[in-house]
């Protein structure tokens, strides 16, 4: 199994809104599992969506575990389907994307979150998260939605930095 090529900006298709999975599968977990390899493979990605890879279905990952700010996470997860059901306070907090590699941002995000998804099983778990974790799953639900953190960015002339080194 290989790692899937990244699509980065200015592609439009970063700009389309995936769909529903609605089928619960070996392709399905095939995919996810390209999918995270694809993850791993990625220069410091503590997350993807399917679409960063053309795949236009609610499917992330995310695992802020080995991180500098790991403290608290849930590790390893596959949110199929994902939805934010509340969220609370904000901070400002710089970002980075394998769709958008010459770059980083400065991004407003909710500081907590609960979030609901299902599994590669099509099992629908809770979560709250907070702090770099709930930056993260953030980002990852903005892809699903054809929203690119460079389109959150306050200005793009005070809170966007040309990226030095990708690590």
């Amino acid at each position: 199994m290989e790692a899937l090529p990244i699509l980065t900006i200015p592609d439009d298709r970063l700009k389309q809104v995936s769909e529903t999975v609605t089928g619960f599968d070996d392709s399905l977990r095939r995919f996810v599992a390209q999918l995270e390899l694809t993850r791993q493979h990625g220069p410091g990605a503590v997350g993807i969506a399917a679409p960063q890879v053309g795949h236009f279905q609610r499917i992330a990952i995310v695992d802020c575990s080995v991180t500098r700010k790991p403290v608290p996470n849930h590790g390893n997860l596959v949110l199929i389907n994902p939805e934010i059901t509340h969220w609370d306070g904000y901070e400002v907090g710089r970002e980075g994307c394998l769709s958008v590699p010459d770059y980083t941002g400065n991004v407003i995000r909710a500081t907590h979150i609960k979030l609901k998804a299902q599994d590669v099983q099509g099992e629908e778990h809770e979560y709250e998260m907070e702090g770099y974790e709930a930056r993260a799953v953030q980002h990852e639900i903005d892809h699903l939605d054809g929203i690119l953190f460079i389109d959150r960015v306050v200005s793009r002339r005070t809170d966007l930095f040309k990226r030095k080194v990708y690590r």
